[in-house]
């Protein structure tokens, strides 16, 4: 039978959350009953909660979280990836068609049907809305299940499943490493982990900032320079300097100028999405052969691939942890960029108290 359990959910774009309760299905034979222990806020879900994107597809009462972990506590008669007790994760989507090029190549997070989101998505099966990790428990197939290595703590890995692929992905994709040059746009929530990931394979990694007011954390992150682009003088130096720029920033930004910091075949990528376009001009990519891009997170295996090289070189979320009760705070914070660099809510902070 279907259980309920306590989470939280905001009724509307302007109202907080609440404590409530919410339904998960009764376990399928490939399902995964997954206690949550933390569960990471992203930016998207403050986006989605508030209903910024207009795209019209917050569906209220809206329980966010895509950046999930926690321990097995159940498993269907037919799994065989997972067992109780095992440390596992959940993140940006549930389910996926399984049948077009895209699935089948291993690139999920972008099926022809469309992947089911772990929040403000629609189950395959029985149309009914998914209900993300702001809960004490999700129930979710043992395919679209990540097992988290002993080498990382469950909290900092919660903000992998989202923060860490997102910037894992396009700096495999597009090679950084050993004698590659990248610059990473902004070190936030996204941004942090592009330095530490593009450290950690091996690049030479500069961070671009506004100001110079995080340089002592991006150095100790990992960078090994670190600009402020409200100096011209930045954009003067380092003329044609980057094999790779990946954009983690939410906003508006001159695309031209940055551009023109990429050497011969070097590519933009953009991973933060600004919420209004943004023009450039087609000289800026035909002077030097460039390439102006975007990646969206990755799909199961290369999630697990990015879990398991966290694991091996030692690397989690920078964050701050916080109670149940604290989120409507913690996305104000977030919007004024009062965050260093992702904050985590503690699933036990919802105690013995049941329903809202």
């Amino acid at each position: 039978m279907p259980v309920t359990v306590p989470a939280l959910a905001t009724p509307g774009s302007s109202e907080p959350f609440e404590r409530t309760e919410i339904e998960r299905r009764d376990p399928r034979p490939h399902d995964v009953v997954i206690d949550i222990a933390y569960a990471g806020i992203c930016h998207s879900d403050i986006h989605m909660a508030r209903d910024e994107w207009g795209r019209g597809d917050s569906v209220f009462p809206l329980t966010p979280g895509h950046e999930i972990a926690g321990i097995v506590a159940a498993v269907g008669d037919q799994v065989t990836r997972y067992a109780v007790g095992d440390r596992v994760g959940v993140g940006c989507f549930v389910d996926s068609c399984r049948e077009c090029e895209n699935c089948l190549a291993g690139d999920e997070q972008y099926c022809l049907r469309g992947e089911v989101g772990t929040y403000g998505g629609h189950d395959y099966h029985d149309g009914t809305p998914t209900k993300g990790g702001y809960s004490r428990s999700i129930v979710v197939d043992e395919n679209y299940v990540l097992g988290i290595p002993e080498g990382i703590g469950l909290d900092v890995a919660a903000p992998l499943l989202c923060a860490g692929i997102t910037l894992y992905s396009p700096l495999r994709h597009w090679g950084a490493g050993p004698g590659k040059k990248v610059a990473i746009i902004g070190l936030g929530g996204l941004g942090h982990m592009g330095v530490r990931i593009a450290h950690a394979m091996g690049a030479e990694v500069t961070v671009l900032s506004q100001s110079l007011a995080k340089e002592e954390d991006g150095r100790r992150l990992g960078a090994d320079h670190f600009r402020a682009t409200s100096d011209p003088e930045t954009f003067a130096d380092l003329g044609r300097e980057f094999d790779l720029i990946v954009n983690t920033v939410g906003a508006p930004l001159d695309i031209d100028a940055f551009l023109s910091l990429l050497r011969l075949d070097g590519t933009l990528v953009n991973v933060g999405v600004s919420p209004e376009p943004i023009p450039y001009h087609p000289f800026s990519l035909i002077g030097n052969r460039r390439s102006l891009a975007g990646s969206k997170i990755g799909g199961i295996r290369e999630t697990q691939e990015m879990l398991d090289f966290c694991a091996a070189h030692g690397l989690g979320a920078e964050i701050e942890t916080i109670s149940v009760d604290d989120v409507d705070a913690a996305y104000d914070r977030v919007v004024a960029s009062d965050v260093r660099y992702r904050f985590v809510i503690d699933i036990s902070t919802f105690g013995d108290r049941q329903g809202a």
